[in-house]
């Protein structure tokens, strides 16, 4: 493997390590309330810490019919984490079980279809990046409509922390379709070690900077819960 893309695939790990031991902290810190549903975030990034690992030490390496280079720990990774993300979101806003799972199952497919496309020849990969694309809308609209309807009913910090984590999550992630259209599963604009670059940075933010807004919130939610509490305490007395 070229130096270059062992050394993105070395700092993408080094990142989500440092990222991982950075929420284990903030998982410590949260009320019983938070912990639980927290540690899904802990484990987006420690799954990630995996998946990079294993693509520097040139671990799970094919070849498309098209010639370009697909890592099987990324979309392993994404496969498992990106719907882990989603799922959170749609708990933040209160939705329920069913919900969580189709919007799951919608962000998966996005992925499958993608690690699709990038293995077959050229027009049924078009076809297959297409497929994917309709399922991430899907996936949005709901977001925005549905989910984001029943986010309003939530307390205000909440409902920002809702809209912050979706907004963050959707912008972040309509890079990995132009990065797969510019790259060599797409029109091969991008060379494989460009790739790996833009990939392993955004991959980098999106999962520990989601982490960390998620952990900041929670903490100024608590803050002022416990605010109240006391208040309210005083005025009992």
């Amino acid at each position: 493997m070229d130096l270059a893309i062992t050394t993105w695939f070395t700092l993408g790990t080094v990142g989500m390590a440092l990222g991982t031991v950075g929420l284990l902290v903030g998982f410590t810190r949260l009320s019983e309330e938070h912990r639980l549903p927290f540690l899904d975030l802990v484990g987006v990034t420690a799954i990630a810490t995996v998946a990079y690992a294993l693509m520097a030490l040139d671990v799970g390496a094919i070849t498309s019919a098209r010639g370009a280079t697909l890592y099987i720990p990324r979309y392993v990774d994404w496969l498992l984490t990106t719907p882990m993300h989603i799922a959170y979101v749609a708990f933040i806003a209160g939705a329920d079980r069913d919900t969580i799972t189709k919007l799951g199952a919608l962000q998966a497919a996005t992925i499958v279809l993608g690690f699709a496309g990038g293995m077959v020849a050229s027009p049924l990969n078009l076809v297959l990046f297409a497929a994917g694309s309709i399922a991430f809308v899907v996936l949005v609209y709901w977001l925005y409509t549905d989910v984001g309807e029943l986010a309003t009913e939530r307390d205000d910090m909440t409902l920002a922390l809702y809209r912050t984590l979706r907004n963050f999550v959707v912008v972040l992630w309509l890079v990995y379709p132009a990065v797969w259209l510019l790259g060599e599963t797409g029109f091969a604009i991008m060379d494989t070690e460009t790739v790996s670059l833009v990939v392993t940075y955004i991959d980098v933010v999106a999962k520990v900077g989601f982490g960390l807004i998620a952990y900041s919130t929670l903490r100024d939610i608590e803050f002022l819960d416990s605010s109240e509490d006391s208040v309210m305490a005083t005025s009992a007395d």
